[in-house]
Formats: C-alpha cells, structure tokens, sequence
C-alpha cells in the first residue's frame, strides 16, 4: 500500500477491500466500479489496459454494501442497466446523458447514450441543495486519462447533491472524483488499484491545486 496526501486529497495505492477498513467513515461515497463487463476499448489508437477486477461485479458489490453502512451521508454508484440485478437495490435510478453513442451490439440493440448511476441514501441523508432530479446531462469526455473517464462536469454536480465535507471514491481511476473535490473544496480520499492511474490521479490533482492557488495569487 501506498500513501500520497497532496492538499486536502489522501490518495491510496492498493486494493480498497485491504484499506477501507482502515478509513474513518466518509460522508458521501461516489464511485464508479468495475461493472463486471471485461471492458476493452477498441475504438481508439492508444489502447487501453484491461480495467483490473471486471470480469464480475463481485467487488462492486461488496464495496457497494460496505459503503452503505459506513457512509453518513449517500452513496452514488456509476453502472450499467445490467448491474440492477447485481448491486443492492437502489432508492433511485438517476440517468445520465453523455451526448455520444456508446458501444454494444451493433446490430440488435438500440444505440446508448447513457449511463446510470444509482443512489442510495444513509443514516443522516439530505440533499446539498435543491432537491434533484433523475436525470443529468454532461458530455463525456475524450477517455484521455482512463478508458472509462467521466466528465468534472458531472462530478460536481454530484457532489452538490451531497451533504458533507469528506468524499471518498473507492475507485478512483485517474482521479476525476478527486479534481471536482479540490474544485469545490471537499476533502476526498482516493483508493486506486493500477498504479499508472493512481500516478496519473495524483498528478491531475496536484495540477488542479496549483491552478487554484495560481487564480487565489492573481485575485
């Protein structure tokens, strides 16, 4: 296991089931799992590593469960409309709409454009703000950093549905949870299997911090 605290940012090297009971409980986790779908991404030049633990929703479930009980807050969990039957049943559904046509069948499946991200609401659950709805639209990003990306945009939106000052992502991929928390001033805790992401993770965070401080120096 590896350690990195950069700002208000503890990031974690190592696999989540080994250091989440090692954590203080969070207020909110968001997170995006494996979604047990042995994802590879051909659609580019650069091709990606295989996402670690995907061949089953096993441990997105068990983090998902583990979440909900520890969490004083809410819980978001990013999967596919697949994962319904795997994953604890959610309070709500949200659908997000990412403006590009997703992969699949070609042949005998409609075209996707979205994704689902399923809620669920702890112990001492209230909303940021206004009550949201169930439907929230961001375009995707490029998959630059990491195969399945997701937008700043849209974690910042998730976080201003959440209560609370500590967010943790158990998956943090290349960081995006971490980058919308440094954004909105939360305390986040990132847990990151792959090394090359978590490297990456840190360095998109350390950049987003130092722009911060750049664009407080120029006020």
């Amino acid at each position: 296991m590896k350690k990195e605290i950069i700002g208000n940012c503890t990031l974690y090297l190592g696999d989540c089931l080994d250091i989440l009971p090692l954590l203080h409980k969070p207020n909110v986790v968001i997170t995006d799992p494996p979604y047990g779908m042995n994802f590879v991404s051909n659609r580019r030049k650069e091709k990606y590593d295989k996402i670690e633990n995907d061949n089953s929703t096993d441990i997105a479930k068990t983090v998902i469960d583990w979440s909900i009980k520890n969490a004083k807050n809410s819980v978001y969990a990013f999967g596919r409309w697949e994962n319904i039957a795997d994953y604890p049943k959610p309070k709500s559904v949200i659908t997000w709409v990412k403006n590009n046509h997703g992969a699949g069948d070609l042949c005998h499946e409609h075209s996707r454009q979205t994704e689902l991200i399923f809620f669920y609401p702890c112990q001492n659950h209230s909303w940021g703000g206004a009550r949201p709805t169930d439907v929230v639209y961001a375009d995707r990003t490029g998959n630059i950093n990491h195969p399945t990306e997701k937008p700043e945009l849209l974690m910042r939106k998730i976080i201003g549905w959440t209560n609370g000052t500590l967010i943790l992502d158990p998956f943090m991929g290349s960081g995006t949870t971490g980058v919308a928390c440094v954004q909105t001033n939360k305390h986040f805790i990132g847990i990151e299997i792959n090394e090359k992401y978590f490297d990456i993770a840190c360095k998109r965070i350390e950049l987003e911090l130092a722009q911060g401080d750049l664009f407080r120096e120029a006020v």
